[in-house]
């Protein structure tokens, strides 16, 4: 087998770019999600049932469905259906938002509802709103229990930017193919690629792991 690992140094560029987009849209991707997750969740809550039921298909209908299919979805029928057309790196951003807000939205509910009935119950009897107990009082000690969550959220969202790739945005999977299919050097790129990632991840993993040693709550 001829082995040319140089053209991983020669692609450099094209692999720096595609690794640049992947962490762009996964900031941007969980810049949008967490209050659209956010949002969701307290429409789920909420006593009102229009408000509950809207929030309650959407988290069903995304949660449901594989992200590609989301991808494939918001690329070629959300165009025809609205006769809006989008480029693909803002249809990408759309789909991935979609998809984790649907995530994000249960697992602040759950973080909500983990709190103690009593906590409410007690802001309530000081005077205060439901409305200013919510935000007061559970969703600061939900934040301490939901940040493990999230943060392992976010290293599945890093990784699953790759299919992104199927519409053509140009990010790490997307530019390692491109290389790939010019200079039919398969095995380079496709090692190339995993170890950016790995390169890209490994740290990230153990930030979660020290996120959920320091915050995880424990009862």
């Amino acid at each position: 087998m001829n082995l040319d690992w140089g053209i991983i140094w020669d692609s450099r560029d094209a692999l720096l770019q595609g690794a640049a987009m992947t962490i762009m849209l996964t900031v941007v991707t969980m810049a949008l999600a967490v209050p659209g997750g956010m949002v969701l969740a307290l429409m789920r809550l909420s006593s009102n049932r229009l408000a509950n039921g809207v929030a309650v298909a959407i988290v069903e209908f995304f949660r449901n469905l594989p992200l590609i299919l989301v991808i494939y979805w918001a690329f070629y029928v959300m165009p025809m259906a609205l006769d809006v057309q989008f480029s693909a790196v803002t249809t990408a951003l759309v789909a991935l938002v979609l998809n984790v807000s649907a995530y994000n939205s249960e697992t602040f509910r759950a973080g909500i509802n983990s709190i103690r009935k009593g906590q409410m119950e007690a802001a309530l009897a000081m005077g205060m709103s439901r409305r200013q107990a919510m935000f007061k009082v559970l969703i600061p000690q939900a934040g301490r229990r939901i940040l493990p969550v999230l943060a392992s959220t976010w290293i599945s969202l890093f990784k699953d930017t790759s299919l992104v790739s199927v519409i053509a945005v140009s990010e790490l999977a997307y530019a390692s193919m491109q290389v790939r299919a010019q200079s039919f050097r398969v095995l380079e790129m496709l090692t190339a690629m995993a170890v950016i990632y790995w390169l890209m991840g490994y740290p990230q993993a153990k930030l979660v792991d020290w996120i959920h040693r320091k915050y995880g709550v424990k009862e």
